[in-house]
């Protein structure tokens, strides 16, 4: 983000700001459920198979995931699409070219790997008594960054773009 604002992109660090605030919020809260359902583990390789046992927690958890990763059409599409093609035009040395497709593909390879780990992969939890979605509290709360996580990108370039035409 800072070579955003050293090539005169103020503007859109902040919206990039913004819109990985969001759906960064939505995969905190999916991950701190995910944990807390694992008996307060942190291990990955005990996490297999949660789309099972958590089908709300479980899909708000790829949601986030995948505006982390810019598919189309989710919020971090529009930021991480748009600083993308300004690095593309404007003239930047290869070296920070390099670097921003570089960490763009990587955090792609490690969203994936956690949607293997943890969804994809065999429930090797032994003591499985606990076995509940999250709280209602949270549920409310993720079911609110869910919807911003959707719509709130393509509504904050829209709002953006709508104030520099009047």
């Amino acid at each position: 983000m800072i070579i955003i604002i050293f090539i005169g992109l103020s503007g859109l660090a902040f919206i990039y700001l913004l819109t990985h605030a969001l759906f960064k919020a939505l995969l905190v809260m999916c991950a701190g459920g995910v944990i807390h359902f694992v008996d307060d583990s942190q291990d990955i390789h005990f996490m297999g198979g949660l789309s099972i046992y958590m089908p709300f927690t479980s899909s708000s958890l790829i949601v986030s995931n995948f505006a982390l990763c810019g598919i189309p059409f989710l919020a971090g599409f529009y930021s991480r699409d748009f600083i993308l093609e300004m690095f593309s035009v404007r003239y930047v040395n290869i070296f920070g070219f390099f670097l921003l497709f570089v960490s763009t593909g990587l955090t792609v390879c490690y969203s994936f790997r956690l949607f293997y780990f943890v969804l994809c992969g065999d429930f090797n939890f032994v003591p499985s008594y606990s076995v509940v979605e999250t709280s209602y509290n949270m549920v409310f709360g993720i079911i609110g960054l869910l919807i911003i996580s959707v719509f709130g990108g393509g509504s904050l370039m829209w709002l953006i773009n709508h104030s520099r035409c009047t």
